[in-house]
């Protein structure tokens, strides 16, 4: 998750009445329906689950034969996560597996996203060199317990933990090398465990690798190589992509009869002025840079043109001989065009965009090449991190945006959440309850416009690691005491909310989803009262133990102290 300064925008948002051509031929950028809330309920089969990964959750950082990552090396530098916390131990969830699916299964989930930690299969990243065989069991019993409990596996190859070796000796998604290496840990993982698991995916957010990795070093490996960095990374990403799909494609399928897919991560744009067409284009041209930087050659088998003509432009006023966007062979573009089963589609919030000029030269990098600004709507709700509004029909804009631009691809909502504003321990998350009820629906209504959504995956199981952000900002629909040696778990009301959405399959009535919350917050209240008082009682030995308060005055104070402290470190 990334955390930039958006700009404020000002009321004076036009809803135009006058009809203007549209930049792409199917999506109708001037038809934005907010229409009300739409009770009904979604196809049979629909796929509800949750969603985690290996560094954000598994703890044991060091143990059973696992090797460094990236992300390891990374937290471990001072100065760069927030408070400088690390993931060694977060949720512990590498010993506490059982008792989460005990979790899922009570919430009556049909899936489980997970993902496997490459350098605890192979520690140094080749399997030429070392198989973890202890790792393998780790995965091995998961996914076992998973469909014991009738729970369907989605398995991530790459959710961002590199080996560190393989980023020391080759300098990571910089080097073409990485796109053998990963087909070859993708291949292991395929022949151990994909008698089991029929949906992959092999990245997530490719988007945050590559911008926050290698071009802002906001992420892991922390590379600033402004201008060129994500690109490249983006390159080779996409195609270690097309050759694991042909590897299973080639290998596997046929005995296996699985899927593999991948996960892009997008926020909505939406033009400032819908009857201007710089404003249309500019928003284009973000959803552009954003989701078709990766959908567009996994789907058409080459890069966006816009991207193309904006970043070859830029390049060429720079003085360079050649785009700093590298170039697709016409065999590459064929060999990469077609290589996704299904899209996983992350999303969490939107932006207004409009056209803002940036000179070349003027520090030109992956930001400046898309030439345009975003912006935030003051009366939008802001109910956990400071990136995240909460605008749900941008959801449902995305979602018709994909079905025109794509072919109207089978889709798996692999992230969808909110996060935690208060730092107190509130069970009553209301603030998540509607996040949830909102944007569930307007998914609902995308696959009443004909969007082929097949399933939906709440962000996430457990409060986790978030990433440069450490322990602040917490997305678990159960709240984790990470204070606690043991990493207890507590269910919020969030947790009772999505059971009802899951057990009825969407939302059925009026009366009936209006008695949700109330109830849902009946079960959190007195949960709150216990959680306030298990550190008195569980952990009385350990002096330095801080009582976890309930919403109160005591809460309240710690949080301005804190957004105090945050303040201060942003200045």
């Amino acid at each position: 998750m990334t955390m930039l300064q958006w700009g404020i925008l000002r009321p004076h948002h036009v809803l135009a009445l006058v009809l203007c051509v549209s930049a792409t031929e199917d999506f109708d950028w001037t038809k934005n329906e907010r229409t009300s809330f739409y009770y009904g309920t979604f196809p049979t089969g629909f796929s509800w689950g949750v969603g985690s990964s290996a560094y954000q959750t598994e703890g044991a950082w060091n143990v059973d034969g696992k090797g460094i990552s990236i992300w390891d090396a990374f937290s471990h530098k001072k100065g760069k996560i927030f408070l400088n916390d690390t993931a060694d131990s977060s949720c512990e969830g590498y010993h506490k597996f059982k008792d989460d699916i005990a979790l899922m299964k009570d919430m009556k989930l049909n899936h489980y996203r997970f993902s496997i930690s490459w350098p605890r299969i192979l520690p140094t990243g080749l399997k030429s060199e070392k198989i973890n065989e202890k790792g393998i069991k780790y995965y091995s019993d998961l996914i076992n317990m998973l469909l014991d409990n009738k729970i369907t596996p989605i398995v991530t190859l790459y959710h961002w933990d590199l080996p560190q070796v393989l980023h020391e000796k080759y300098g990571g998604w910089h080097n073409i090398s990485m796109v053998n290496y990963f087909n070859d840990f993708a291949n292991l993982c395929f022949e151990r465990f994909g008698n089991r698991v029929k949906y992959w995916i092999t990245f997530n957010n490719p988007w945050s690798i590559a911008v926050e990795g290698y071009e802002t070093g906001e992420h892991a490996p922390g590379l600033k190589l402004k201008g060129t960095g994500a690109y490249k990374a983006a390159h080779h990403i996409i195609k270690a992509h097309a050759k694991v799909w042909h590897t299973y494609d080639m290998q596997w399928r046929s005995k296996q009869k699985g899927l593999v897919g991948i996960s892009l991560t997008a926020d909505w744009g939406e033009p400032v002025d819908i009857s201007n067409q710089r404003d249309i284009e500019a928003a284009e041209r973000y959803i552009q840079f954003y989701l078709g930087w990766f959908a567009t050659p996994l789907f058409h088998g080459d890069y966006p043109q816009v991207m193309k003509d904006y970043i070859g432009r830029k390049s060429g006023q720079q003085g360079l001989g050649a785009s700093r966007l590298p170039v697709f062979s016409p065999q590459e573009k064929s060999y990469i065009k077609g290589t996704c089963d299904f899209l996983g589609l992350g999303h969490f919030t939107t932006r207004y965009v409009t056209l803002k000029n940036y000179p070349s030269g003027a520090g030109d990098n992956y930001f400046s090449d898309r030439d345009l600004a975003e912006l935030v709507d003051p009366q939008w709700p802001d109910p956990g991190s400071e990136w995240l509004y909460s605008v749900p029909w941008g959801f449902r804009r995305l979602l018709n945006f994909v079905k025109t631009q794509y072919g109207n691809p089978m889709i798996y909502v692999t992230e969808n959440g909110v996060s935690e504003k208060m730092l107190c321990t509130d069970l009553c998350d209301d603030w998540r309850m509607k996040y949830f009820k909102d944007y569930i629906n307007e998914m609902l209504k995308a696959i009443k416009d004909g969007v082929n959504v097949k399933g939906y995956t709440a962000w996430s199981l457990l409060d986790s690691f978030e990433w440069d952000e450490g322990f602040s900002e917490r997305f678990g629909l159960y709240y984790v005491d990470f204070r606690s040696k043991n990493k207890p778990r507590y269910p919020k009301a969030s947790v009772h909310y999505y059971k009802r959405i899951i057990s009825s399959n969407g939302f059925p009535n009026q009366r009936e989803v209006e008695s949700w919350k109330r109830k849902a917050v009946e079960t959190c209240s007195s949960s709150n009262q216990l959680l306030a008082a298990d550190p008195l009682i569980g952990h009385m030995e350990m002096v330095t133990e801080i009582v976890v308060p309930t919403v109160c005055t005591l809460c309240i104070l710690i949080s301005a102290v804190f957004f105090m402290f945050l303040l201060r470190r942003r200045l």
